[in-house]
């Protein structure tokens, strides 16, 4: 058989880092298909593929991600050059695409189910693996002097528990649910706030702005939550933009994967 003419790209997660990686490859020339959770936990959505899950389609610095039932739609979504988004929390997407490349970018600090035998090239993004046993390539995700960095041995920073750094705030910006129950937006991203403004409901519990700025972040409306769940980003620039532009972070880290494809190409670009 012949090498496909587009080599194909399966990306685990599909929230804001896992969109920066995504359209990376996509802008690369890659055929990528995203998956995600059925509903997706994914706090920055307006620059996520994941939303499509919610909406059927979400276009993103104009790379157009879609939702998809069955995985043998994705040609037609590669066709249309789009990003092809399915439920997926068990891999099946991978088993039955056979893809070149795998990329982990589920954030979960934890290695959730990523073999070396799921592709040729398997590369896995933040804490939780370590490459050579469980990934080829290993992407640093820690904000600071490593961020995008490719390893080829060894493993990422420890998770700190402490967000990175945005407009002089760190966990200051990040917000948290209270207590575990349905979760509901009283603001909208990309709304401007002042500290103690509400944003949210949670049940019958308000959940107030703990800073001023803008609503970079927010979990889909009918989400259940837990207590100390993350649901809310406030960004304190205060720049209304960023809200609709994939990160610095998310394109560092996708630059990390395209390096580590491009690098580690003898692994992929194999005659099927």
């Amino acid at each position: 058989m012949a090498v496909r003419t587009h080599p194909v790209v399966v990306v685990k997660g599909s929230g804001d880092l896992g969109t920066g990686a995504a359209y990376r490859l996509w802008r690369a020339g890659f055929h990528v298909l995203c998956t995600d959770l059925p509903q997706p936990l994914v706090i920055r959505r307006s620059v996520s593929f994941a939303s499509a899950l919610y909406d059927a389609r979400i276009t993103v610095d104009g790379a157009m991600a879609e939702r998809i039932m069955y995985v043998d739609e994705a040609v037609y979504t590669w066709q249309r050059d789009g990003v092809p988004v399915i439920a997926d929390a068990d891999g099946r997407s991978i088993a039955a695409l056979h893809p070149e490349i795998v990329v982990d970018v589920v954030m979960a600090k934890r290695n959730t189910g990523t073999t070396l035998s799921d592709a040729p090239l398997v590369i896995a993004c933040g804490p939780g693996f370590t490459a050579g046993l469980d990934c080829h390539a290993l992407i640093e995700t820690q904000r600071g002097h490593n961020l995008g960095r490719v390893l080829h041995t060894g493993s990422a920073a420890a998770d700190t528990g402490v967000p990175g750094t945005v407009g002089g705030a760190d966990v200051q910006r990040v917000v948290r649910a209270p207590i575990a129950g349905m979760m509901y937006g009283r603001k909208a991203i990309g709304d401007v706030v002042k500290a103690g403004d509400i944003l949210a409901q949670i049940d019958t519990t308000i959940v107030r702005s703990p800073l001023g700025g803008v609503v970079r972040g927010l979990l889909h409306d009918g989400v259940r939550v837990v207590a100390d769940m993350k649901i809310g980003d406030i960004d304190p620039r205060a720049d209304i933009s960023y809200c609709y532009s994939i990160s610095d972070k998310a394109l560092a880290v996708g630059g990390g994967v395209l390096e580590a494809v491009f690098a580690l190409r003898d692994k992929w670009q194999t005659v099927k």
